[in-house]
């Protein structure tokens, strides 16, 4: 089995560029300076959660149930991975969603997902 090639520096976090690329069926090989894909350059927390967020279907709901966390963590994850990808994440479409994402903190407290401690400093987090 074959070794998934890093994306990132282990030494500076820097992303890979590919210098070298090989055939194994014919031994053919190419050589210059090549970009890698975006994905390539995500962490392997970052693509655990774009697998979850792809296989919902977007639904931030199912991604909160299975993952066990809130909508705002999702929201900040899936933000991270935008990032990640270089999109630039604006945020005043996060002032929009205060008003939900309060809600939301709420409900999960409610329901006991949180506890009082972890309510308020996601309440807090969010002004």
């Amino acid at each position: 089995m074959r070794k998934q090639a890093p994306g990132l520096c282990p030494v500076c976090g820097e992303k890979f560029h590919v210098a070298k690329l090989d055939c194994h069926r014919c031994k053919s090989s190419l050589s210059g300076d090549f970009e890698p894909c975006r994905f390539c350059a995500l962490t392997n927390e970052h693509k655990s959660f774009l697998e979850v967020f792809i296989k919902s279907r977007g639904n931030i709901k199912d991604v909160e149930r299975e993952l066990g966390i809130s909508y705002p963590t999702v929201r900040s994850r899936l933000d991270n991975v935008l990032v990640a990808l270089g999109f630039r994440v604006d945020p005043t479409d996060e002032r929009a969603e205060l008003p939900q994402k309060r809600k939301d903190i709420l409900e999960s407290l409610s329901r006991g997902e949180l506890s009082a401690d972890e309510a308020v400093k996601l309440l807090r987090s969010l002004s």
